[in-house]
């Protein structure tokens, strides 16, 4: 594969991405472009977002060797590259550094965001109160309800959390109510997109900043290896964490890349998350990509254990590297991440969040294609905290 910079001018990745805006947002989308391929190639903007990540965020965050889930596998070494040590507790605190700063470049006031985990939502509501920015958060009623920790955190941040009741209550319907208010406030409104969705030149940008992830990881398997992964294995839900993860290994043939999908309920086929692997090709939020829609390219609900998985839609560069065969993509259930969430949390006394939990879910038909010689890393994009009255819930364990 030639290498190819992507996305092209009109924000597409192959056949993916675009503008598919109402008219009052294309002015906001083009003044962001415009500013963020001014500051990218800045080295004070570079040295400023990279101060932050070390002094704020924590960064590099580790490269750990995962003994036991290494015996437990009997093959390829594992080795779990740590976003759950990051400020905040997940990968999102990348992209929320970054896109803060174009925002107080370009004089904004208001900070808006969508969330499902809610991790998103934390990592914003964290960098609003530190730059001093009102901050409103969009998160789906269900999602309040099962996140109900994360939802506290966001308050005690000084942000305001907006339940969504439309639709399902979940991730989708969250972000439409952040498009509406942006729509109607886009003159002093910063909208911080929290994955790699969305209109261009957002996937574009989200990508960027949390590429930091892989190029840290390329120096790390140096370090502890001697050469590149053999395997990289990520969650995929709109895509964010595996983006970052991925992006710098795109142009290293000899990495094989995995994005996990959530495949929902065992016995109900259509309760699922799996968009790359069960969706088609659709429009939603402003972008074109695969989506779980009906034939006539309605969306439908979906579900899944992890609310961040919980979507309909998927970045559009996700949808170019399965189209041509870049990435492997298949769903686990919730059963099998169930399970996994247990295991990493038994033999590593890591507790996972539910999302990273589909990435381990995925190690036990993955592994068994390498040998002791390969190194496989798990993308660990967020810590367990927030899931655990949500496990308890489910296993009928009372925490009162």
């Amino acid at each position: 594969m030639s290498k190819i910079e992507l996305p092209n001018k009109d924000g597409f990745f192959g056949n993916y991405g675009g503008k598919f805006v109402p008219e009052t947002l294309m002015k906001a989308l083009t003044e962001l472009e415009s500013e963020y391929n001014k500051l990218k190639t800045s080295t004070a903007f570079q040295k400023q977002i990279d101060k932050d990540y070390a002094e704020f965020v924590g960064r590099p965050s580790p490269l750990y060797f995962a003994e036991r889930l290494t015996k437990k596998y009997k093959g390829p070494k594992i080795w779990l590259k740590r976003e759950d040590l990051n400020h905040t507790g997940a990968h999102k605190i990348n992209n929320t550094i970054g896109q803060i700063i174009l925002a107080k470049k370009m004089g904004k006031k208001r900070i808006i965001a969508e969330t499902g985990a809610g991790q998103h939502g934390v990592a914003t509501a964290t960098v609003a109160a530190r730059l001093g920015l009102e901050c409103h958060i969009y998160m789906g009623a269900e999602d309040v309800d099962r996140q109900s920790l994360n939802v506290y955190r966001i308050k005690l941040l000084g942000a305001s959390v907006h339940p969504v009741h439309s639709g399902t209550a979940t991730l989708k319907d969250a972000l439409n109510e952040a498009i509406r208010d942006w729509v109607t406030n886009v003159e002093d409104t910063y909208y911080i997109i929290g994955s790699v969705t969305g209109p261009h030149p957002y996937p574009m940008i989200v990508r960027d900043f949390n590429s930091i992830v892989g190029r840290e990881l390329k120096i790390q398997a140096k370090h502890h290896f001697g050469k590149l992964p053999n395997a990289i294995i990520a969650c995929v839900g709109g895509g964010s964490n595996a983006m970052g993860i991925f992006y710098p290994f795109i142009q290293n043939k000899q990495v094989n890349l995995y994005g996990i999908e959530a495949d929902g309920r065992k016995l109900e086929k259509n309760k699922h998350s799996a968009t790359l692997t069960k969706g088609s090709p659709g429009i939603l939020h402003g972008a074109l990509s695969y989506l779980i829609q009906d034939k006539k390219g309605q969306v439908l609900p979906t579900h899944s254990i992890s609310a961040g998985l919980d979507y309909p839609g998927v970045g559009p560069e996700h949808s170019y590297l399965k189209d041509i065969g870049r990435v492997n993509y298949f769903p686990v259930n919730d059963e099998a991440v169930l399970k996994a969430f247990h295991e990493v949390s038994e033999l590593e006394g890591i507790i996972p969040a539910l999302e990273t939990a589909h990435a381990f879910a995925a190690l036990e038909k993955i592994s068994k294609s390498y040998s002791v010689k390969d190194n496989i890393v798990v993308n660990v994009s967020g810590r367990g905290d927030k899931d655990i009255s949500t496990v308890a819930k489910l296993e009928g364990i009372s925490l009162e």
